[in-house]
């Protein structure tokens, strides 16, 4: 059974196409510069890259040319070998809390919900549409960033406003990257031996996007992106936490306009604001060679998490093991030290420097009672497996 998972943006898509049978990846790639002069088209498979430029009219027309070339490549001999198309939407809101068959209904609800992402949503559309309009007879299934969160309490997710703004509104904690959180808390109940529905994590996704989730017999029960994906942890160049008057100051202050505000808080806040960088290998470097805003920029963003790993804690009662996911916390040592070191005082986690160091899957002593685990996401097979669950 083969399931090709799309991530739409406003003028690329993002593709990876499994196997379910053996769980394989056949092939993967991008299609970018949609609506553009300079179109690009990249497939990988096997061993092998293929590159093809031509103009690109639409993401129908893409998709059109992206199965042309699967074909070419004997990768699949048409689309109708497909079980079906799994696609990323970002916001579920409250009508979601799963992956849904897509209809008329689902897609229409989904263009209701673009005000809480209008950046997203739309986008992610116009990959349901593509395929709606020129393979009808493919089943597809929307797969929401939100899904996994949605069951937080209401304690958890209720903004102390107005309760009419959530009630009419819908103004409340959303949270995001569910499906990153979920897949890698699947992969840590296995390394545990544990079932996935009597395990306690709290699950660390640090990229560009930054965000933590208290996970308690296998759910979501509170994490650190709101409404929006700008709330919680420091991020790449979003602020995160922070006192919700600065924005009336800096508006008053500098005659600052909504927009103006929303593009310094989500686009030049964070790592970026601090030190001018939002590459955390460029401000690790940076820090080293003696860069002291870099070297701010890399203990704050480190503090932050290591306050959430506390309060999420206290909101779990005994946790099982912690996981580091995402691009940072995969891949950088140096982050992942400091946010561990000293928590042995406080929680009884016993970290491992050297094991950190080598980079290892566990980074935890034999003897810790919590286990500090490092699993690479993969938010795509995840996608997959949850279309497949739908219409296998």
């Amino acid at each position: 059974m083969k399931i090709l998972v799309l991530n739409s943006g406003s003028s690329s898509i993002k593709f990876k196409l499994f196997d379910m049978k053996d769980e394989s990846v056949l092939c993967s790639g991008l299609i970018e510069q949609i609506g553009e002069n300079d179109g690009h088209l990249e497939l990988e498979f096997g061993q092998k890259t293929v590159k093809k430029e031509v103009v690109i009219k639409d993401h129908a027309h893409g998709l059109k040319l992206l199965q042309e070339l699967l074909i070419e490549h004997n990768v699949v001999k048409n689309f109708d070998e497909l079980a079906g198309v799994g696609h990323r939407v970002v916001h579920g809101g409250e009508y979601f809390s799963s992956a849904i068959l897509i209809d008329n209904k689902v897609i229409k609800k989904i263009e209701e919900l673009s005000p809480l992402a209008p950046l997203h949503n739309p986008v992610n559309l116009l990959g349901i549409k593509a395929i709606d309009r020129e393979y009808p007879s493919l089943k597809q299934v929307a797969v929401f960033d939100t899904a996994f969160h949605q069951s937080l309490p209401p304690k958890a997710y209720v903004y102390a406003l107005p309760y009419e703004y959530y009630k009419n509104d819908h103004v409340r904690r959303y949270g995001f990257h569910g499906t990153s959180h979920h897949y890698v808390a699947k992969e840590a109940a296995k390394k545990l031996k544990k079932d996935e529905n009597k395990t306690n994590l709290i699950t660390i996704h640090l990229g560009n996007g930054a965000s933590i989730t208290a996970i308690k017999d296998g759910k979501s029960i509170d994490t650190s992106m709101g409404l929006t994906p700008l709330e919680g942890l420091v991020m790449g160049t979003r602020c995160g936490d922070m006192d919700p008057a600065i924005v009336f100051y800096l508006s008053k202050r500098f005659k600052l306009s909504i927009d103006e505000l929303d593009k310094i808080l989500n686009k030049k806040s964070g790592l970026k604001g601090i030190c001018g960088y939002n590459d955390m290998r460029e401000i690790e470097q940076s820090a080293k060679n003696g860069d002291e805003l870099a070297r701010l920029a890399l203990e704050i963003f480190c503090y932050r998490v290591k306050k959430y790993i506390g309060a999420y804690c206290v909101a779990i009662g005994k946790v099982d093991a912690i996981v580091f996911t995402g691009g940072i916390g995969e891949n950088s040592s140096i982050v992942r030290e400091k946010i561990c070191c000293g928590l042995e005082d406080s929680i009884f986690v016993k970290f491992d420097k050297e094991k950190n160091r080598q980079d290892k899957d566990i980074i935890s002593k034999d003897d810790s009672k919590i286990k500090i685990f490092v699993i690479k996401t993969n938010e795509e097979f995840e996608i997959a497996r949850q279309t497949y669950n739908i219409i296998g």
